[in-house]
């Protein structure tokens, strides 16, 4: 069975500058791939790549075995792959139901766009059983996103991103800034995706995190992949020794 997605020999280059230098992966579906490495060794310009923000240089990507270009997001999430990024692309004036559908809101008649009328009793139908479905509460659902606290933001674009994305999720750093217990409860959410069909790409610097969410990891130092396991306390002192550079990798 094809991987659900998967990179070969991905190049991009800024000027002089070599962000990505023939980095491969493959995504498997159901899986939690974490990606690892110190600033600047390549892994925002990797998902952004994935993603459609950004375009190869060089390399393919494949979606379920089938090559792709992605020339914008959009391009990325006709395909099934959504990405949630540090600023989370909240707008905090709006409910949680606005933020769900911003931009895609539900209108009838279909065949009118934008000149039709919103679905607001579907869209908020539509949010709640994604919030339960995902097991993320909320004291009030309807208060603006800005007057939630940054695990429950979190979450909202968390859930955002699963409840549009038939394949993959994209997860850039989702604990940043966030105390002990609005961590635990996003772990325990990214924990949860792959039971709700898809997989996951996660971008962390805590290898504790990642030890206990994801299947795998890949280490990036300096736009080159230098090895990939398993990540377990057994590998975690060779994990570190791949990230600062004095380790040989991991096959």
């Amino acid at each position: 069975m094809a991987p659900v997605l998967e990179v070969r020999g991905a190049i991009k280059r800024f000027g002089a500058v070599t962000a990505l230098d023939g980095v491969s992966l493959a995504l498997g579906r159901g899986e939690v791939l974490a990606l690892l490495g110190d600033n600047g060794a390549g892994k925002s310009t990797l998902i952004k790549c994935i993603s459609g923000a950004q375009s190869l240089d060089e390399g393919t990507i494949s979606v379920e075995g089938s090559p792709v270009t992605f020339r914008s997001p959009l391009d990325a999430r006709r395909h099934g792959i959504e990405t949630v990024y540090q600023d989370l692309a909240l707008f905090d004036n709006l409910n949680v139901v606005a933020n769900f559908f911003a931009g895609r809101e539900l209108v009838a008649p279909r065949r009118l766009g934008p000149a039709g009328w919103m679905r607001q009793r579907r869209m908020a139908v539509e949010t709640r059983e994604t919030l339960s479905r995902l097991e993320v509460h909320l004291p009030n659902a309807g208060a603006p996103v800005g007057l939630l606290s940054g695990g429950q933001r979190q979450a909202i674009a968390v859930a955002r991103a699963v409840s549009f994305a038939t394949r993959v999720v994209i997860l850039d750093e989702p604990t940043a800034a966030l105390g002990v217990r609005e961590t635990r409860n996003v772990l325990a959410l990214v924990k949860r995706l792959p039971e709700h069909g898809v997989s996951v790409i996660l971008i962390s610097h805590n290898l504790e995190q990642v030890m206990e969410v994801a299947d795998r990891a890949i280490v990036m130092r300096r736009g080159v992949k230098v090895g990939e396991a398993r990540p377990d306390a057994a590998n975690h002192d060779r994990i570190v020794g791949m990230i600062v550079g004095a380790q040989s990798p991991i096959a």
